[in-house]
């Protein structure tokens, strides 16, 4: 009996990890009725990070009345564990890109929606918080977070400024003695794959903001902003974070998790493929297959496929990955242990387009592998 295991994330916007698996399954099942097929929808700290939790460990969903990153009221959902002590919160789900899709402003958004989901899982008795990075709409340093818990910022006149990105540069002063008592109490697991300082040429304003629609000019004021507002949090807390390589993650959320809170810094694919029992399930499997929304050069640095591919590399089973988009990528691409790339989308339809066809284009993509797999096997 042929053993296939599907390990995907998911396609941010487009297809979640579990719908992937499902498609996947029904696909499989319909070609290789004999097969055994395992799903464990995989995610590396961004979207889908609450519900791979859940599917591998039970618990149930908790919403909670938040803000979107221009401070629009929403409800999302994070995940509360069995112990009802462990909290898994997603930025994505409060401070995700996909929430402002329609209005990208790097200068006006702020984390204070994902520091309201840390606040009401602190409020129902959480005293372990996993905090997944990735997918933020946020260059703020996680000074929303900060002061969702309680802080307060003031400029040189003391008047008190809500934090944002444009503001960082402003703050003369930070206040914490209004901050959460429970933070005193808690751990912080964050999941983080990349390890870009938080301000200079490779931070968060550089690298990561333009992807959330910042120009050279709105780069600048983040970039600067986040050198002050790192030197004021230094001077209040006395800890260093700054200097912590992967500061830079999710627009700098990690500075403020690190000069607050009790807080483990662990790669977030890692953690997933922990959680699930990767290695366990790979054993006796004749092939996996993975995915994400785009496979290009950046996603050596550390996502899904290439952490995948460590494990099943070492485990000498093949692996295929399938993107919605596959940019440009080179040979070291097969070095990894990623036996072959398909691309599943026509990425010439506008995103609105390709969600509708999404699920349909995947399943297509996917007969086509298994029966030529099939031919061969």
């Amino acid at each position: 009996m042929k053993r296939i295991v599907i390990a995907p994330d998911s396609f941010k916007g487009t297809l979640s990890s579990t719908e992937f698996c499902d498609i996947a399954e029904k696909v499989i099942n319909r070609i290789l009725p004999d097969a055994e097929v395992c799903k464990i929808p995989i995610a590396d700290g961004g979207e889908g990070t609450a519900d791979t939790f859940l599917y591998a460990l039970g618990g149930k969903r908790i919403y909670a009345n938040t803000e979107d990153p221009l401070g629009r009221k929403i409800n999302v959902p994070y995940a509360l564990l069995p112990d009802g002590k462990t909290a898994v919160i997603e930025t994505a789900a409060a401070s995700g890109i996909t929430l402002v899709e329609d209005r990208k402003d790097p200068l006006a958004a702020s984390s204070y929606g994902t520091g309201l989901l840390i606040k009401d899982a602190l409020s129902k008795g959480c005293r372990k918080i996993i905090l997944g990075l990735g997918g933020s709409a946020t260059t703020d340093g996680g000074s929303g977070i900060a002061e969702a818990l309680g802080a307060a910022f003031y400029d040189s006149r003391s008047q008190k400024l809500r934090a944002c990105g444009a503001v960082l540069s402003e703050i003369a002063e930070i206040d914490l003695t209004g901050l959460d008592p429970a933070l005193a109490e808690c751990e912080f697991i964050v999941a983080c794959d990349v390890d870009n300082p938080l301000f200079g040429p490779n931070g968060a304003a550089y690298v990561f903001a333009p992807q959330k629609g910042a120009d050279k000019a709105a780069c600048d004021i983040l970039d600067k902003g986040l050198r002050n507002y790192a030197e004021k949090l230094f001077s209040v807390t006395g800890k260093a974070a700054a200097r912590m390589a992967g500061a830079g993650a999710a627009g700098g959320i990690l500075v403020s998790i690190l000069s607050l809170c009790s807080c483990q810094v662990t790669s977030g694919i890692e953690l997933m493929l922990d959680v699930t029992g990767f290695d366990r399930l790979l054993c006796g499997a004749d092939l996996v297959i993975t995915g994400e929304g785009k496979f290009d050069r950046q996603s050596l640095n550390g996502k899904v496929p290439i952490g995948i591919a460590a494990h099943t590399k070492a485990a000498g089973v093949p692996l295929a990955v399938l993107a919605g988009n596959t940019a440009e990528y080179g040979q070291e691409v097969y070095e990894t242990g990623i036996v072959a790339v398909f691309n599943i989308l026509n990425a010439n339809l506008p995103f609105e387009e390709l969600k509708k066809t999404a699920a349909a284009d995947l399943e297509k993509t996917l007969e086509n592998i298994f029966r030529f797999y099939c031919a061969f096997k």
